[in-house]
């Protein structure tokens, strides 16, 4: 499998194969970290880190990643960039991949990054956009192998606003790889029309599936995993808060939905979550609407059945892959 000199801004533009080879070679880096076992092939390159958003997770993978591959990285944020403001993507992009081996983008719109991508003459990454995050989905991949074996055939169950990134990466991602992908909220917070036609094409190709349900308890009967992520994407204002309580409120993950899914179901979040008291906006919900949690119960994001720490520590491995796999790291 050569994927050398290779974008990753979707998973629509990877084959089931490639995902499979991305996720083989995420275990084997994966190994070769924790027993101790350097894979510095790629040192003498360096890539750059574009944060138009924050990150903790992803900055964080991307940085020891690199690192680990024997590689330098820059990391530039909206303050150390002039990209979109004093100079332009086609520019930016320009410049950058006559000094960097390789590009990563988190930011905003996929139309950023997909020209950043067309006009570098390296690879360009996604590390987020508000349509799609592919590199935490194949985390999540990583961790249901880890957990519950092949891919193929589970039932993924995402409860809440399903209209962004994380849903529409979930829904390629599962209708590639032959899973059964639920959306399972409010009908004014299902998925753009046009993806969910092209995932429910893709999904039978794959032998999965692609469904929209409003009952959360049907919803998730036999679910190998469910699903959820914050109600309020960032960068929205906290003024769509009571909207979305009101409508998103019936689709927490709560003890009696784990139980409803069967002990067999692993609960998963791509965090940040609000499952209590601990953050600030936590606190400023729980003043304004009297919530300590939000999206998650903490009897379910602590259970034995959750996994989200598990996922959160595949970032690195899996964005390692990505990196390794486009700049010709040899396995």
């Amino acid at each position: 499998m050569n994927l050398q000199g290779r974008d990753f801004l979707t998973l629509k533009d990877y084959t089931s194969e490639e995902i499979t080879y991305l996720l083989e070679l995420a275990a084997d880096l994966k190994k070769k970290k924790k027993e101790g076992i350097p894979h510095d092939q790629l040192k003498g390159k360096s890539v750059a880190l574009i944060f138009e958003k924050s990150s903790t997770r992803t900055r964080c993978a991307f940085e020891v990643a690199a690192y680990d591959l024997g590689m330098h990285s820059t990391y530039l944020d909206n303050k150390s960039s002039q990209m979109g403001k004093k100079e332009s993507i086609p520019d930016t992009a320009r410049v950058l991949s006559r000094i960097y081996d390789g590009i990563e983008y988190r930011g905003f719109g996929q139309d950023i990054v997909e020209n950043l991508a067309k006009h570098s003459s390296v690879p360009v990454w996604n590390g987020l956009t508000n349509e799609v995050h592919p590199t935490q989905v194949l985390a999540d991949m990583l961790t249901i192998q880890e957990h519950l074996g092949d891919l193929k055939g589970k039932k993924l169950v995402f409860m809440g606003d399903a209209r962004y990134n994380m849903a529409n990466s979930l829904m390629i991602g599962c209708a590639k790889m032959g899973m059964h992908f639920v959306a399972c909220t409010n009908k004014d917070y299902f998925p753009n029309s046009e993806l969910v036609a092209y995932c429910q094409a893709e999904a039978a190709k794959s032998g999965g599936s692609v469904s929209l349900i409003e009952d959360a308890m049907a919803a998730v009967v036999g679910a190998d995993i469910i699903y959820t992520d914050v109600w309020v994407s960032m960068g929205e204002s906290e003024a769509v808060w009571a909207d979305r309580i009101e409508a998103l409120s019936p689709y927490k993950v709560t003890t009696q939905i784990m139980k409803t899914a069967g002990p067999q179901a692993i609960f998963m979040h791509c965090l940040p979550a609000f499952h209590d008291m601990g953050t600030d906006i936590g606190r400023r919900v729980e003043e304004k609407f009297g919530m300590n949690e939000l999206e998650v119960e903490d009897a379910v994001f602590e259970s034995a059945q959750s996994v989200v720490f598990d996922e959160a520590e595949n970032r690195l491995h899996t964005i390692k892959a990505i990196m390794a796999a486009t700049l010709g790291y040899k396995r």
